[in-house]
């Protein structure tokens, strides 16, 4: 790791002269002086949020060491390089899903049966209309909690007056395909994009899916800035959604596949029941995969419950979309046919 990771082996003597970690030192902060000044630029940091500069920059170097890695540019011990040929099990702790659901919502019930319905209603109201106003929200949300009122009923007391911030998210264009400009793989890719995109009449669609309470969105952009540059016409989906809205999203749009990333172990609930719903909506034609951090012991559960495709820890985005076109009707030739 210290030889592959941590680029000491870079220089010959890394330590031996100030220059060079001046030199690095003095980069960096020219670098952040200029998103320093890009920021100061669009009114501050509250405009640059609003704007969605900060998102964008960090997807854009995500999309770009993502890129790195899958060459073998930038390594990751034990991710693209050294991998063992037999990896062990590992040891997961099991959570039972339905159990812990049906426990918390007994939990629920048992709260609202034994608090004062009078009290807790009256904090409710309190604090709807402290937020039309600018009463102290954080004192009133303390005192609704204190008639037991249950973190659900609270944010929905909120959301009542504010309604609920929608994401929008937007693919970084450009990057993840820059970098591999002129890969032979990259090209083949393209190519079965184009011609499956001939069959149809249009681009294939690609509805990228984050449900659940798993907030982080990385993965799923850098799969989807992917996928857009390699010619899909990327759906991405808001976070938070259930399965049936993430369904709905999919026949909304028309989709021909949806790609559902799972990083906070909601795959084993979430995606059998998309893949339920979408049978249900008559649409089972739409091909369902996977991709995140999924043990190796779940993948025959989610194979059985319809899953077509799972991405694992350290999958090339490109042999992903390999066999997403191989889905969809399209089979890559190896690297030898292309070149015959």
């Amino acid at each position: 790791m210290l030889a592959e990771e941590s680029g000491i082996t870079n220089v010959a003597d890394p330590l031996g002269g100030s220059y060079y970690v001046e030199a690095l030192t003095s980069e960096l902060a020219d670098q952040a002086w200029t998103l320093i000044e890009e920021v100061e630029g669009l009114g501050g940091m509250t405009g640059a949020v609003a704007e969605g500069m900060p998102k964008r920059r960090i997807e854009e170097a995500a999309a770009a060491r993502a890129a790195r890695v899958d060459r073998g540019e930038t390594v990751i011990v034990g991710v693209n390089r050294y991998r063992l040929k037999d990896e062990p099990d590992l040891d997961i702790l099991e959570v039972d899903n339905a159990r812990v659901r049906a426990g918390q919502i007994a939990r629920l019930a048992k709260v609202r049966a034994g608090r004062d319905a009078r009290a807790a209603e009256a904090a409710l109201d309190a604090l709807r209309e402290g937020a039309r106003g600018d009463a102290n929200l954080l004192a009133l949300a303390i005192e609704a909690a204190r008639a037991r009122c249950t973190l659900g009923e609270i944010s929905s007391a909120l959301e009542d007056v504010f309604g609920r911030y929608g994401t929008t998210p937007e693919p970084v264009r450009g990057i993840y395909g820059g970098a591999y400009a002129g890969d032979p793989q990259w090209e083949r890719a393209e190519e079965g994009v184009a011609a499956i995109g001939r069959r149809l009449g249009r681009k294939p669609r690609m509805l990228v899916a984050k449900m659940g309470q798993d907030g982080h969105d990385r993965g799923a952009n850098l799969v989807a800035s992917a996928f857009a540059d390699l010619g899909f016409e990327v759906v991405p989906g808001p976070l938070f959604q259930t399965p049936q809205e993430s369904a709905q999203l999919a026949i909304d749009e028309n989709v021909d596949v949806v790609g559902a990333s799972s990083l906070a172990a909601g795959h084993k609930t979430l995606v059998p029941e998309l893949i339920g719903h979408l049978r249900e909506m008559g649409r089972p034609d739409i091909k369902v995969v996977v991709g995140g951090v999924i043990p190796a012991q779940d993948y025959d559960m989610l194979r059985e419950a319809g899953v077509q495709a799972i991405f694992g820890p350290g999958t090339h985005l490109v042999d992903a979309a390999g066999e997403v076109l191989r889905l969809l009707g399209h089979n890559m030739p190896p690297l030898e046919e292309a070149a015959e």
